[in-house]
């Protein structure tokens, strides 16, 4: 191994290393007849970044359980998805890292049994950057609307992001997986000019019904969604603040989308802003439950 690490700024070797690394790396751009990196200017720009990052760099293991000690919470946010885990994922189409629960105990050093829930953060319907199997993907007006009213772009690369309705094997792949305890749903807003939704329910694949992803990815590209169709409610729900204030049509369709995925929602958002967010764990039917 001889990648470097963000502690390793701090080592009085790590010029000497990073050289090193620049004069193998410029062997490889020469092979390929690319244009070779200066050693010096790379050591300098990185010995400057290495002050200004001085100040906050730790080690995290004990920063972590030394809150944990304290009896102070702790809430690690994911980055990518489920569906982009290098392992558990649609491989080759994924990240580079285990994007899932399990992974915020590799990444962080908190052990499994510290973790008291798990909380999975879904779109009302279904997004995807970059290229794999997208089962309920819409290439028609009715993903270009999704795109348009979402603002559908990846955060980083700028990219349009794919759109298609809700998908709950997926989303039951991913409860398996995460052991999710409860949905955060975002973007319901999104949905409230279309005057039919749709939710995929399961895949047919060679004219068979399945119910769970292909453990195959060319099987996993060739399934076809099985769509259950709900009437849309046609009106706006981003002035609400508690979940029976939400149409009876954007109710129904999450208490649907609970039923497939059997995870109760936990919170629902209508809008981008704070103030958009609805805690649902109150209301009636989940509290007589």
């Amino acid at each position: 191994r001889v990648g470097l690490r963000v502690g390793d700024l701090l080592d009085s070797s790590f010029p000497e290393r990073l050289r090193s690394l620049v004069e193998e790396k410029n062997k490889v751009l020469q092979a390929m007849s690319a244009e070779t990196l200066d050693a010096d200017a790379v050591v300098a720009e990185i010995a400057d970044a290495g002050q200004f990052l001085a100040p906050f760099i730790a080690d995290t293991i004990p920063l972590l359980h030394g809150v944990l000690g304290r009896g102070q919470s702790i809430l690690l946010e994911g980055a990518q998805g489920t569906m982009l885990d290098i392992d558990y994922g649609t491989y080759p189409f994924v990240t580079s890292s285990n994007s899932t629960a399990a992974g915020a105990c590799t990444g962080t050093g908190i052990p499994p049994h510290r973790v008291d829930s798990v909380i999975g953060v879904v779109k009302a319907y279904t997004t995807r950057v970059g290229e794999g199997p997208f089962p309920t993907e819409l290439n028609d007006d009715d993903g270009k609307n999704m795109a348009r009213i979402g603002n559908e772009f990846g955060a980083t690369t700028g990219r349009p992001r794919r759109c298609g309705w809700f998908d709950a094997v997926v989303a039951r792949y991913s409860v398996m997986i995460n052991g999710v305890d409860a949905w955060a749903i975002t973007k319901l807003d999104v949905l409230d000019t279309f005057e039919r939704i749709r939710i995929c329910t399961a895949y047919e694949v060679d004219g068979e019904r399945i119910d769970s992803i292909p453990g195959n990815i060319r099987a996993f590209a060739a399934c076809t969604p099985v769509y259950e169709d709900f009437e849309g409610w046609m009106e706006p729900t981003t002035g609400a603040t508690r979940f029976d204030e939400l149409p009876s049509r954007a109710q129904a369709y999450l208490r649907r989308l609970e039923e497939l995925t059997g995870v109760p929602a936990e919170l629902v958002s209508v809008g981008p802003r704070r103030a958009s967010t609805i805690r649902v764990s109150e209301r009636k039917d989940l509290a007589s439950a």
